[in-house]
């Protein structure tokens, strides 16, 4: 794959959040079912609103699939396309700039960068596959996933009017202290053995990097074909997470339209037991940060 700031690279190991393979003997089942499926769904809400009336439990189902679809492609589609952009980064950048995998400041700039990326949980996981590809260690993808997707700038926005400033910024300071946490935790799990090392990581010697990136940048023939390649390579890469978050739609759907609003309120009540349905319904419901803080505020 080339790249925008230096020689192509050397051929990727396979990982545990590797590549696609460069040829498949059978099609994708899981990702074309969920994809045919919710694209009927959101037709059918889109197009054909009053023939699915006729079905009450049906027109939930594709009002849910509409809603959480709408609410997420922005997310996908800038995480697609910052998957794009770091396929064209050398690995040696992206260590640079993280620091050393095992290192505590390692972990605490793998937990800036999650809180300044303006990304909801859909699209981070595919920026954090990407950075796994590029050399951060797994503590660094733990810590840089589990910041980014509770800070955002329109979650801070609507934070600041739902919460008030205080509030927020002990939310944003809660986020990092976890994320640095559950990095070092990661981190002490590689170091016992218990985890896989990334197989991706490199030592850089005597790399500067301002010199580098401006060599590489100078190199580069910046030109629609290029950036038409890097959008499709984006895509491509980004396909073994969208199968799972199109499964996660349909689920989440399925939950919306199918449990009544009564159980909600007889199991999710302000008890220990309610506190833990809580816990796991919220891991489990399909929604974005943006998308949550209102039901939050709520509840505060």
């Amino acid at each position: 794959m080339s790249s925008c700031c230096g020689a192509p690279e050397p051929v990727k190991q396979p990982n545990c959040c590797g590549d696609e393979p460069a040829k498949k003997s059978r099609p994708d089942v899981l990702l074309w079912s969920t994809l045919i499926l919710v694209t009927i769904g959101y037709a059918l809400d889109l197009f054909a609103e009053d023939f699915v009336q006729t079905w009450p439990s049906l027109a939930s189902l594709t009002a849910a699939i509409r809603q959480l679809m709408d609410s997420m492609w922005i997310g996908l589609a800038l995480g697609m396309f910052f998957v794009g952009v770091l396929g064209r980064v050398p690995r040696e950048f992206v260590t640079s700039l993280l620091g050393k995998g095992d290192s505590f400041f390692g972990i605490l700039r793998a937990t800036f960068a999650g809180v300044l990326l303006d990304l909801c949980s859909h699209g981070i996981l595919l920026v954090a596959m990407r950075l796994y590809q590029r050399g951060a260690s797994l503590g660094q993808v733990m810590a840089f996933l589990i910041a980014s997707p509770w800070n955002s700038l329109s979650l801070t926005v609507i934070l600041i009017a739902l919460i008030g400033w205080q509030w927020t910024l002990l939310f944003i300071a809660c986020s990092m202290i976890i994320g640095v946490a559950s990095g070092l935790i990661f981190n002490w799990l590689e170091a016992r053995g218990t985890l896989p090392t990334n197989p991706n990581t490199i030592e850089l010697q005597n790399f500067k990097f301002w010199q580098q990136a401006k060599e590489g940048i100078q190199a580069t023939s910046f030109s629609m074909n290029w950036l038409s390649s890097m959008l499709v390579e984006g895509v491509k890469d980004s396909r073994m997470i969208v199968r799972w978050l199109l499964l996660g739609v349909l689920l989440a759907s399925a939950i919306r339209t199918f449990v009544p609003i009564d159980s909600f309120q007889t199991y999710f009540g302000a008890t220990l037991a309610g506190l833990g349905m809580t816990l796991i319904v919220a891991t489990i419901l399909e929604i974005c940060s943006e998308g949550s803080t209102p039901i939050a505020a709520d509840l505060v």
